[in-house]
């Protein structure tokens, strides 16, 4: 019997998050950015996207477009808390949860249905629970593996709930344009429509025959895409956190090139998707290494270390020109590429829990999900933490 696989991502969870700490901003365009010259979009609000506004953008091409946008500098360490209180929210309806980014995971619902007449019915009342209780939207993909419950969740955005099963792949995944199929990125979708792949269906019918030339266009993932295409993939939650010690990211111009501009966007680029990385698994580094392959495929490589840590997108990007500047300006080059080294997570270093001193903090915390959670099982509101105890008896 299959199993019934949930794929949860938060809509515009940056963004969100700030117009939860700021109530005046629901409804405005939120765009979060880095505020300086170099700085990048990380997350825009649904009214900001309306504009044109999204991830990755230069910021000043941002408040061209959005002159009017509220513009603020990413939070992560809230952003991390409301996180974890996202994750212990699905984890009081199951305990086989795999927290795939900041602010998505995968869940194995299988239980937590067999009594379930109604599917629908009962994650609409996961997603109505959770922006109830803690002001956040999410979109929410359900399917026999991740695969599909992944491409589920991105059908409906924002608060979508979308049920696939293999049966339904030809009408509603196959139709889909290439650039959605999850894990062909932005380099490599040009290439397929080249070959005259334009949707998941297209892609399809070229797998049916082998065709060696896709084989080449994606190499070792070929046969990854053709499990997926057909409606097979994992079925299988991994519980435990993901731990990486380095975070990196590289391309291959088209031709070799020693314009620095050109390589000086890629870097720009490579910095931002390292530094997303790094937020989303919740880790900060203490060194960036930039690594260069010449014209004649030797790859050469050098690292900054440095005593704060970081996850910054401005911090990785100056550290990897200034080593490309000094050490690599005006070779010919075919690859480049940016890592964060040395991550650790930033839980471990002290913090000030003064930081989180605003209003609704103590109602978003992980005890107070699940105080809610036993009450809303027992419907009745028999638990109170032990502060709300002592405030209503007037204690100290």
């Amino acid at each position: 019997m299959s199993k019934i696989i949930v794929h949860i991502d938060l809509n515009a969870f940056f963004a969100t998050c700030e117009q939860i700490k700021h109530p005046e901003f629901v409804g405005k365009p939120v765009i979060v950015a880095g505020l300086g010259g170099r700085g990048v979009v990380s997350t825009a609000s649904y009214e900001a996207r309306s504009y044109g506004v999204h991830s990755a953008m230069p910021t000043y091409q941002a408040r061209e477009l959005c002159p009017q946008g509220i513009f603020v500098e990413g939070d992560y360490q809230y952003y991390e808390m409301m996180s974890r209180s996202f994750f212990s929210y699905i984890r009081s309806f199951t305990s086989l949860v795999e927290e795939a980014s900041i602010d998505e995971c995968f869940a194995d619902m299988s239980k937590a249905l067999a009594k379930e007449k109604d599917p629908y019915a009962f994650f609409k009342r996961v997603q109505d629970g959770l922006y109830s209780q803690m002001g956040l939207k999410c979109s929410i993909g359900v399917a026999p593996n991740k695969f599909l419950a992944k491409m589920g969740s991105d059908m409906k955005k924002p608060m979508g709930i979308t049920i696939v099963r293999k049966k339904d792949i030809p009408f509603l995944i196959y139709p889909l344009p290439i650039e959605s199929f999850f894990g062909i990125g932005k380099r490599t979708s040009p290439k397929l429509r080249e070959m005259g792949i334009n949707t998941i269906g297209d892609l399809a019918e070229k797998l049916k025959v082998d065709d060696p030339s896709l084989q080449e266009t994606l190499g070792k993932f070929y046969f990854t895409v053709k499990d997926w295409c057909f409606g097979n993939g994992s079925d299988v939650i991994d519980t435990l956190p993901f731990d990486p010690k380095s975070i990196g990211h590289s391309i291959t111009f088209p031709s070799d090139t020693d314009d620095y501009e050109e390589i000086k966007q890629e870097i720009s680029l490579l910095s931002h998707e390292v530094s997303d990385g790094a937020n989303q698994c919740h880790k900060k580094g203490r060194t960036v290494q930039l690594a260069v392959k010449d014209s004649s495929f030797h790859t050469h490589d050098k690292s900054i270390s440095f005593k704060d840590l970081t996850s910054d997108y401005s911090v990785i990007f100056q550290k990897a020109t200034d080593l490309f500047e000094h050490n690599f300006l005006g070779m010919t080059i075919r690859l480049v590429g940016v890592t964060l080294q040395n991550l650790v997570d930033p839980k471990e270093e002290t913090v000030q829990m003064s930081f989180w001193n605003f209003g609704d903090y103590e109602k978003m915390d992980e005890t107070k999900l699940l105080v809610n959670e036993l009450n809303r099982k027992m419907k009745t509101p028999s638990l109170k933490l032990a502060n709300e105890v002592k405030k209503k008896n007037g204690s100290k």
